[in-house]
């Protein structure tokens, strides 16, 4: 059995199929923050926090789901378009489903096209196959952005805990650093930004390096190079690093120099 890949701070959008013979090939889209936690819901029925269009429908398999999403406004309105195409102003170039076309190619039909359009297509997502004998090909002409990952594999939800340990390490930067390494001018606490490799003394404002990330014309970054270590970064992914995120590059980096 694969490993399970440990998430911080989840939000996912999934797609369930229909397993049971007398409703086989029938799919649900919906939100979670704990895939495992969810799927289990909805096998056991509406009384267990499952959704009524999937009780006493079982048993569901959870074939993927696209996680990354910055919050849970962004992955609920995902969702939302994701179950009402026709509804969706970002979605009416989509052609209608075909009267032979399967539901569940057609969910992965909308979903190319979805993660071709803003804003999602400039959003760290990866698309995961958690059931890989229904993984497809995405179309040539629609293909994920290449920023947006393709994984396989199983995955579990981690809260990020409550603890001195960011506050300590914010005094030590106040105390060490204090300017931001674009601008010169002075970072507080709620504008700083630091870089994912933790070996790495990039401090900016998160505007400053927004700014130098963001190409023409766009208003979001997606990705960037560190102008001190040189890597190349997701801005999703330094999002998440300021929100409380990868606490473990930084413990795993305290070990190596011990």
């Amino acid at each position: 059995m694969s490993r399970e890949n440990v998430i911080e701070k989840f939000y996912g959008v999934y797609l369930l199929y229909c397993t049971n013979p007398k409703y086989k090939g029938r799919t649900y889209i919906g939100y979670t923050v704990d895939p495992n936690r969810r799927i289990k819901q909805h096998n056991k029925g509406k009384h267990a926090g499952g959704a009524w269009r999937t009780s006493n429908r079982g048993p569901w398999e959870m074939v993927l789901i696209i996680h990354g999403f910055p919050n849970d406004i962004s992955a609920l309105r995902f969702e939302w378009a994701w179950q009402h195409p026709y509804r969706s102003r970002r979605l009416r170039h989509v052609q209608k489903k075909k009267s032979n076309e399967k539901t569940y190619d057609f969910n992965l039909r909308v979903l190319s096209e979805m993660l071709c359009v803003g804003p999602w297509h400039r959003l760290p997502l990866t698309i995961r196959w958690l059931k890989q004998e229904y993984a497809r090909e995405f179309p040539a002409s629609r293909s994920p952005p290449m920023h947006m990952p393709v994984v396989y594999g199983p995955v579990a939800t981690k809260k990020i805990p409550s603890t001195q340990t960011t506050e300590e390490n914010n005094d030590a930067l106040d105390e060490t650093l204090s300017l931001c390494s674009l601008c010169s001018e002075t970072v507080t606490e709620q504008q700083r930004m630091t870089c994912l490799n933790p070996k790495c003394l990039l401090m900016v404002h998160v505007i400053c390096l927004a700014n130098l990330f963001v190409p023409e014309n766009q208003v979001v970054p997606v990705n960037g190079q560190c102008p001190a270590c040189k890597i190349d970064v997701l801005w999703g992914d330094l999002v998440r690093k300021k929100n409380g995120c990868y606490r473990d590059l930084n413990n795993s980096a305290s070990e190596e120099s011990e």
